[in-house]
């Protein structure tokens, strides 16, 4: 068989928080063309993923089998900074090998010398498991850290409606109200709590009609489930916990949107204890009207 002279190259980060900070892409890319002047392949694509490598399909990987199908078998080096780049664990990898192989396509690294012998398979196994090992260790150090700091009452999650991230001195990354939307949050909470709305509906209502709160629906509304997240938090009355990890409620060192107490009523009220709707239609008069009627009655 004819050497290949062209090439591709495949480069994949875990998603687009490396792509923004330039970590990882273009090094990649650049290690791959030189291996490919190298080599004296003739790049004339590059593909590449900005997501996990656990997941079978991605946009770039499978624009590159397409592109390897419109070739003759073997005519097309398909060129991989690393094998880590490739798939997250071991099976995942010689599932994708495979698929690469039977569009045509061979795969090559600057990293390791990939053939079909046993010796070779078992080089590459072990370092698509070495890599596997790596990843999973590293997620376990992550978990571990992410814990032990909500432990010492710190959030750890996305910022949640109302709250944005910045560094603090003596806190690192520390939640704090992000205005004008915190307002917004503590007024929608409150009213919930005193029965100024009677519902999550109404909830719903007011906050869409706040023009600076996000709108994460097309026609310019929050989704419903933005509202029962809002409800069911705790950690807009400063505290934190999470029962997945067993982290039980603690205080948080976040300022709170509003007090303990509030978030307790809101509680009651969503399993029917709480206290019922203020009625608009009630007014100081009506209520003075009633309470002169009520003893003329009882004395006839």
């Amino acid at each position: 068989m004819a050497k290949p002279k062209k090439a591709v190259i495949y480069a994949r980060v875990s998603g687009a928080k490396q792509v923004r900070e330039g970590d990882g892409l273009a090094s990649q890319e650049n290690r791959c063309r030189e291996y490919a002047t190298y080599k004296d392949y003739d790049v004339v694509e590059v593909f590449k993923d900005d997501m996990s490598g656990k997941f079978e399909r991605r946009p770039a990987m499978d624009r590159m089998l397409a592109f390897l199908r419109l070739h003759p078998k073997g005519s097309v080096v398909v060129v991989i900074d690393d094998v880590s780049r490739f798939a997250r664990d071991v099976q995942a990898h010689i599932s994708l090998r495979q698929t690469l192989s039977d569009a045509g396509g061979i795969l090559e690294s600057p990293s390791i010398e990939f053939g079909e012998d046993s010796d070779s398979r078992l080089v590459e196994h072990m370092r698509a498991s070495v890599a596997q090992h790596q990843r999973e260790k590293n997620a376990e150090q992550t978990s571990n850290r992410m814990k032990g700091r909500m432990m010492n009452g710190y959030s750890v999650f996305s910022a949640p409606a109302g709250y944005t991230y910045n560094k603090t001195k003596g806190h690192g990354k520390l939640l704090t109200p992000a205005e004008p939307v915190a307002s917004i949050v503590k007024e929608a909470l409150e009213g919930y709590a005193s029965g100024r709305f009677s519902g999550q509906a109404d909830i719903k209502r007011f906050v869409d009609a706040q023009p600076e709160f996000p709108k994460d629906l097309p026609n310019g509304k929050i989704r419903q489930q933005k509202v029962t997240d809002m409800l069911n938090r705790v950690i807009y009355a400063g505290y934190i916990e999470h029962e997945t990890w067993g982290i039980t409620r603690r205080k948080g060192h976040h300022e709170a949107l509003i007090s303990l107490e509030t978030y307790q009523t809101i509680q009651e009220r969503r399993n029917n204890k709480g206290i019922a709707a203020k009625r608009p239609d009630i007014s100081k008069d009506f209520l003075c009207v009633a309470r002169s009627i009520v003893p003329a009655v009882t004395n006839r």
